[in-house]
C-alpha cells in the first residue's frame, strides 16, 4: 500500500497585506511629523544660559559674565519688540492687539519652542484680518518677522528633522491662502520671499546643527581612540617587559636546577631524604621554568625573536651613553655611594629607565646638555636624569609620540615597587627621578 503525503505551500507573506515602499515611506514621514510637531508640542523645555567659559566670556569681568548667561534671553525680547514694531507701525487695526499678536510667538520660543511654532502659525491669519492689508497677504510685516524668527529659534533649539518638517507647513499654508482663501482684491503675495528667506535661514541652521554634531563625535572618537592607544601602549610596555625579565628569571631557575642536580654528587654517601629533597627542588624549578616560558609564549609577537645577549645592566651604562655622545646630546654621569651587585631586575629596569629618559632628550631636546646621576643608597638605587633646555626651540619639529616612553618608565618602577616623578625643570628642561627599593640582605647572610 502506498501512502500519500500531501503538502501545501502557503507564499511567504500571504497572511498579511503587502505595503509598498511609498506607502511605508509615507506611513514614516507621518510619524516624523507627529513625534516631532504634534507630540508633547506644548511640552515645558527652557531655554537653557549661555555658557561662560567661552572665550569673549572669560574676558568680562565677574558681574558681567553672570549676565552674559542671559544673552541669548536678551535677544530674543530684543526679536520680540523688533515685530513688534513692525505690527504696529502704519497698521490697519488696533496696535496693541496686533503686537501682541506678534510677540508671544518669539516670546513662547524661550519655554515652549514647538509650540511657538504653532502659535506663530495661528496668529499669522489672525493678523493679517485684524489689519486688514490686503497687499500684506498671507503675511503682514509684524506677522513676517515674527514666523523668521520663529522658525530660527526652534530650528535651533530642535533638530534638523523639525526645521524641514516647519518649512513644509510654512510652504502649505502660504499655498492654501494664496489659492483658497486670499482675498479678491489682494495687489500680491509674499509667499515667495517667505519661503526663499525662510530656506535659506533654516539650511543655515540645519548645517549649523550638523557642523556641531560632527565635531561632537569627532571628538568623542578622538577621546576614545586616546584612550584605546593609552591602554595598548600599556600593554605593549609590560608584554616588553615581560619579555625581558624572562631572560632574568630563567636564567637563576636554569641555575637552581643545575645546582639542585649536582648537589648530591657533592656529598659523599648523602642521606635518602637528602637526595629526595633535592630531587624536588630540581623538579619545581624546571616546571616553573617550563611554566614560565608557557606564560612568555603567551605575550610573545609571532616575529619576536629570543635575544642571544644577555640583558643589559648598569655596568654597561657608559657604553649608551656613548652612543648618546655620538647622536649629539652631551651627557656626564655622576655615581654616589658604595657601587654593589643589585638583582639584575632593579639592574635591568634602572638601564632601560636611563637609556629612555635620554631617548626623550634627544628627540625633544637636541643639543641640550643631559646629566645622569646614580645613587647608591642604603635600601635602593635613585636616579636622575635631566636635561638642560634646547639651544633652539623654534627649530624643533613636534615629535609624533605621545608619552609612551614616560608610561613605559613608570610601569617598570611600579613593577619594582618604586616611586618616579616626571616633569619641567624651571629653565625650561626636563626631569626624571626614580627611586627603586632594595631589600637588605639579613645579617646572617652577611
Amino acid at each position: 500500500m502506498t501512502e500519500t503525503t500531501h503538502l501545501q505551500t502557503t507564499p511567504p507573506g500571504s497572511g498579511a497585506k503587502q505595503r509598498s515602499p511609498e506607502y511605508r515611506v509615507a506611513v514614516d514621514s507621518l510619524r516624523g511629523l507627529r513625534q516631532d510637531l504634534i507630540h508633547d508640542a506644548f511640552a515645558y523645555r527652557p531655554l537653557p544660559g549661555r555658557r561662560t567659559d567661552g572665550r569673549f566670556a572669560r574676558r568680562l569681568p565677574g558681574r558681567l559674565r553672570e549676565y552674559a548667561a542671559w544673552t541669548p534671553h536678551a535677544l530674543i525680547v530684543a526679536a520680540a519688540l523688533i515685530t513688534v514694531a513692525f505690527a504696529t507701525v502704519d497698521s490697519g487695526g488696533p496696535a496693541v492687539l496686533m503686537g501682541l499678536f506678534c510677540a508671544v510667538p518669539v516670546l513662547l520660543t524661550m519655554v515652549r519652542p514647538v509650540g511657538a511654532f504653532w502659535a506663530s502659525m495661528v496668529s499669522t491669519p489672525l493678523v493679517a484680518v485684524v489689519g486688514s492689508r490686503w497687499f500684506e497677504w498671507p503675511w503682514a510685516a509684524g506677522s513676517f518677522v515674527c514666523h523668521l524668527t520663529v522658525l530660527t529659534v526652534v530650528a535651533m533649539r530642535t533638530r534638523p528633522r523639525t526645521a524641514g518638517w516647519m518649512w513644509v507647513l510654512t510652504a502649505l499654508y502660504a499655498i492654501i491662502a494664496d489659492t483658497g482663501i486670499g482675498p479678491r482684491d489682494m495687489y500680491g503675495s509674499n509667499s515667495g520671499p517667505m519661503l526663499i528667506i525662510s530656506a535659506l535661514i533654516l539650511l543655515c541652521v540645519t548645517v549649523r546643527h550638523i557642523r556641531r554634531d560632527a565635531v561632537q563625535e569627532v571628538t568623542a572618537q578622538q577621546t576614545v581612540t586616546a584612550h584605546e592607544r593609552s591602554r595598548r601602549t600599556l600593554l605593549e610596555e609590560r608584554t616588553t617587559i615581560a619579555r625581558e625579565l624572562h631572560d632574568v628569571v630563567a636564567h637563576h631557575m636554569s641555575v637552581v636546577a643545575i645546582q639542585a642536580e649536582a648537589a648530591p654528587y657533592r656529598v659523599e654517601n648523602p642521606p635518602p631524604e637528602l637526595e629526595k629533597a633535592f630531587a624536588t627542588i630540581r623538579e619545581n624549578a624546571v616546571a616553573a621554568l617550563t611554566e614560565l616560558r608557557r606564560v612568555l609564549g603567551v605575550v610573545r609577537a609571532e616575529d619576536y625573536e629570543v635575544p642571544d645577549a644577555p640583558q643589559p645592566t648598569l655596568a654597561e651604562l657608559d657604553g649608551l651613553l656613548a652612543n648618546v655622545r655620538d647622536a649629539g646630546l652631551s651627557v656626564d654621569k655622576v655615581v654616589t655611594g658604595a657601587v654593589r651587585e643589585l638583582p639584575q631586575g632593579v639592574e635591568l629596569s634602572a638601564y632601560r629607565i636611563v637609556q629612555e629618559a635620554l631617548s626623550n632628550s634627544l628627540r625633544h631636546a637636541p643639543g641640550a646638555t643631559a646629566r645622569v646621576e646614580i645613587g647608591y643608597v642604603l635600601g635602593g638605587l635613585g636616579l636622575r636624569i635631566v636635561n638642560g633646555p634646547p639651544p633652539n626651540p623654534s627649530l624643533i619639529k613636534p615629535s609624533p609620540g605621545a608619552g609612551h616612553g614616560v608610561t613605559g618608565m613608570r610601569e617598570r618602577v611600579s613593577m619594582l615597587n618604586g616611586e618616579m616623578t616626571a616633569g619641567r625643570t624651571d629653565d625650561g628642561g626636563y626631569e626624571v627621578a626614580v627611586f627603586l627599593p632594595v631589600a637588605l640582605p639579613d645579617e646572617g647572610d652577611a
